[in-house]
């Protein structure tokens, strides 16, 4: 399983356990089945009548991926070493050892890329047909996590609905005079809003950002793979094209100025004089 979902997961429950373990006097009083079927249902029923069911299937399975792994700075570099190889034989001329390469090539982007270079395509039309891909992968991803972003809208729209439920039934026990069983009527009632702000806040949104910030780290290597299959199409020298692509990928470090943290500070004339 993904990690990092694994210890949000983890320390919701350990959230949610200190809620109602340590600030209620009947722990069960947290278990309202009726409220919950009203949010979720309720939820869902929005969520299937604003979008179209191909994009709700689409988003159950990206949801899946989500929890199921992180996306790997191994395969990036694969496919950057992928290409650098097919770049070398590019340089020499062996069309079918890139062909044989494209063969076992999984990165659909890299291929389509590079079977235009092979085709002699120019590097504008190449630029063209790449970015055209990155700009319908970020449409359809985006909606996804847009989808989840309004379901955590809808969520605490419905535990409203389902806390004015409760409030009807309520009035219905006052104006009948049994004075006893408002209390906890009144919480049965609140309980719909703590789900629909539960599940928006500790569901729908952190899977949304994950989505998005897995739509960006996707866009970011197939940045890398369209500059690459770039140079390779203005027949750059391989060594160049490696180095070039080490330089982009490198870790953030401020360009302006060396961190000397390690190096002793020479000392001034002034600070000599105080110590000697």
């Amino acid at each position: 399983m993904n990690p990092s979902t694994l210890i949000g997961i983890i320390a919701s429950a350990l959230l949610l356990a200190t809620v109602v373990l340590f600030t209620a006097q009947a722990p069960s009083s947290f278990f309202n089945l009726p409220g919950l079927a009203i949010v979720l249902t309720g939820t869902l029923a929005a969520s299937f009548i604003s979008y179209p069911l191909q994009e709700m299937q689409r988003l159950c399975r990206q949801i899946a991926v989500v929890f199921r792994r992180e996306p790997q700075a191994s395969d990036l570099e694969s496919d950057l070493e992928q290409l650098i190889e097919m770049s070398r034989h590019w340089s020499r001329g062996n069309i079918r050892a890139i062909e044989g390469a494209l063969d076992s090539t999984t990165n659909p982007f890299l291929r389509t890329g590079m079977q235009m270079v092979i085709s002699n395509t120019r590097e504008e039309e190449i630029r063209e047909m790449l970015r055209w891909r990155m700009v319908r992968v970020k449409a359809k991803e985006r909606t996804e996590a847009q989808i989840l972003r309004t379901m955590a809208v809808y969520a605490p729209a419905f535990g409203m609905l389902g806390t004015l439920v409760g409030l009807i039934n309520m009035l219905e026990v006052i104006q009948a005079g049994d004075l006893a069983v408002i209390g906890p009527r009144l919480a049965v009632a609140l309980m719909s809003t703590f789900y629909g702000i539960l599940l928006a806040n500790l569901l729908f949104k952190p899977i949304a950002v994950k989505l998005e910030r897995r739509t960006e780290s996707r866009l970011m290597a197939m940045t890398l793979i369209l500059e690459g299959v770039a140079m390779v199409s203005k027949r750059r020298l391989p060594a160049f094209i490696e180095e070039a692509l080490n330089t982009y990928r490198a870790d953030y470090r401020d360009e302006m100025r060396d961190e000397m943290r390690d190096m002793p500070r020479p000392q001034t004339a002034d600070a000599a004089a105080e110590s000697a």
